[in-house]
């Protein structure tokens, strides 16, 4: 299997010739958020076989990238996002896009791998009013290897048993802004994640790609050690797990034994 990170939380996993591409957010500005680092992915990372969406905040939830995507794929999005999300019905039978809602203990098949939804702790509202309607997910990819994207999430302390076994995690280890709200995870509690999912390998996401505008000179550490900071603390306290720290576009093939 193979992990290429395109920037913010937007990966591309591939396991058993299938293509699940995370969170997709190609954009250059959203509303007050800037592309700071990396350049926006490519034409090639909108292929994908199927799409995993983790909750309805704009910049995971974005309805421009998702617009790009390709006729006949698969879109997994949280139970209730077509309601709570002005034009997501609408795009997704004017793209030819195949929505399917789900909540956490779903599981979709997409060319014989196998899609598990999982719990996260975040706000799953659309923001600034949306209701609460749909959940925040992660997704456990189960093919070759067992790959956890997390999506947004705080540490919570059922973690390892709800999100079971896993070979790669990638892991938010910051945001885009100078602080980080509830539901989130920070470079230390990431790798306290970490220590208890103790997967082979890992991957540090939702960090060091957008940031807001104006606000280059407000707690800058915030926006560019993330990734490093969880590398120091994973070897601390999960030294058996490999931390591949990629960069934006860059692609890994973890080791993983099954």
């Amino acid at each position: 299997m193979e992990v290429t990170w395109w920037g913010h939380a937007t990966c591309t996993v591939e396991d058993s010739g299938v293509r699940f591409l995370t969170d997709p957010l190609f954009a250059r500005r959203l509303a007050h958020l800037r592309r700071r680092r990396g350049a926006p992915p490519p034409p090639e990372a909108t292929v994908a076989e199927a799409v995993l969406v983790s909750h309805l905040h704009s910049d995971h939830l974005h309805l421009p990238s998702l617009a790009r995507l390709a006729p006949g794929t698969r879109l997994l999005v949280p139970r209730g996002a077509p309601g709570a999300v002005p034009g997501l019905r609408r795009l997704a039978a004017g793209a030819g896009l195949r929505l399917t809602e789900v909540v956490p203990g779903d599981e979709v098949t997409v060319e014989g791998v196998t899609v598990r939804a999982v719990p996260a702790r975040h706000d799953g509202r659309r923001l600034p009013f949306g209701p609460h309607r749909s959940p925040a997910l992660g997704y456990v990819v189960e093919g070759e290897a067992r790959t956890y994207f997390a999506g947004d999430t705080g540490l919570f302390d059922a973690m390892a048993e709800e999100v079971g076994p896993v070979d790669v995690a990638l892991l938010p280890v910051g945001g885009w802004g100078p602080y980080l709200g509830q539901g989130h995870l920070d470079a230390g509690r990431a790798a306290e994640a970490l220590a208890a999912l103790s997967p082979a390998a890992a991957v540090p996401v939702h960090y060091g790609t957008y940031w807001p505008i104006g606000l280059d000179g407000v707690r800058p550490h915030e926006f560019h050690a993330p990734g490093d900071e969880f590398v120091r603390h994973a070897a601390r306290l999960a030294p058996k797990v490999t931390v591949h720290r990629l960069a934006h576009g860059e692609r890994v093939r973890p080791e993983v034994a099954r």
